[in-house]
């Protein structure tokens, strides 16, 4: 079967110096670079990107967001995603490397920030007005930045980038999620738990097969689970079957019996009752849904 194209930030054209980093306003990225992103993509890099002008649709891993005047999408390296814009965009966008963030000091973590620390937090974030101007000063500074050759360009920038990661965890920090940013088990819980499921989703799909990996009662697995991302384990394990099963149907270009096999599902029966149980459709139904869904407009 057919994989989505992984984008690599060395695919883009630089507008600076530094290795593991790109940045640019949004007008000229997407002119210079809409070959590469008119059909969905992932990428293996961290992308941000926010609008100052622009209307549309940001569809990520399958959820839908409008591209208004003050959006702001972050997004984490894997993640499905394509443009669909109703009107000309302008803004601000920047890539990094996990490694170009944290290895500016030993203290440095994108997991300290909520929108990185769990696949289940919100990509998108809207600005008020007074906001917006603040922030978007923040970005040009950054894209202006890597333009110039002054002397700790790099540590400027990431200070850049702190900032903006900083007012933005602000943004989307409820008490419950900041209750849990306080806690370094739940974090390293919550990332491991991810982790496992990415690697081992097709194959294991109950709560119990987890919590025995990680050493800890199913219970107490529930436990972390709801306190980080308000969800039991199970329904991060459904969705996590769900997003991959959706991602096959619309892009691999397999039939439905492969796409069930290759999900662990040996009956097609058994995946067709599954998908359609957590989605409202059959596996069928939703890829008719979608005829073009690469097309930016």
């Amino acid at each position: 079967m057919q994989s989505l194209p992984i984008l690599d930030i060395e695919q883009f054209q630089q507008e600076g110096d530094l290795s593991s980093f790109y940045a640019n306003n949004f007008t000229n990225h997407f002119k210079k670079n809409h070959k590469k992103i008119l059909k969905a993509h992932k990428h293996n890099f961290y992308l941000v990107v926010m609008f100052t002008e622009g209307t549309g649709i940001h569809e990520i891993d399958f959820e839908s967001y409008h591209i208004q005047p003050g959006s702001v999408f972050v997004m984490r390296p894997g993640q499905t995603h394509l443009w669909k814009f109703e009107t000309a965009a302008k803004g601000y966008i920047f890539f990094h490397s996990r490694d170009f963030y944290e290895s500016m000091g030993g203290y440095k973590s994108l997991n300290t920030f909520p929108f990185f620390l769990s696949k289940q937090n919100t990509p998108c974030i809207y600005l008020e007005t007074s906001k917006t101007k603040e922030m978007a000063f923040l970005f040009k500074n950054i894209y202006e930045e890597s333009l110039g050759k002054q002397v700790l360009k790099k540590q400027k920038i990431v200070s850049l980038i702190d900032l903006i990661y900083i007012e933005l965890s602000r943004l989307v920090v409820n008490d419950n999620l900041h209750k849990a940013l306080q806690s370094k088990n739940v974090i390293s819980k919550i990332l491991e738990l991810e982790q496992l499921i990415d690697v081992h989703y097709k194959e294991k799909k109950s709560s119990k097969a987890y919590a025995e990996m990680m050493n800890i009662s199913t219970k107490h697995l529930n436990r972390i689970c709801k306190e980080a991302v308000g969800k039991t384990t199970t329904e991060l394990i459904v969705e996590r079957v769900i997003l991959e099963a959706k991602r096959l149907l619309l892009y691999s270009g397999g039939n439905l019996n492969e796409i069930a096999w290759e999900l662990g599902y040996y009956e097609y029966a058994h995946f067709s009752k599954f998908f359609k149980n957590n989605t409202g459709e059959a596996p069928s139904d939703f890829r008719k849904k979608y005829v073009d869904p690469g097309t930016v407009f």
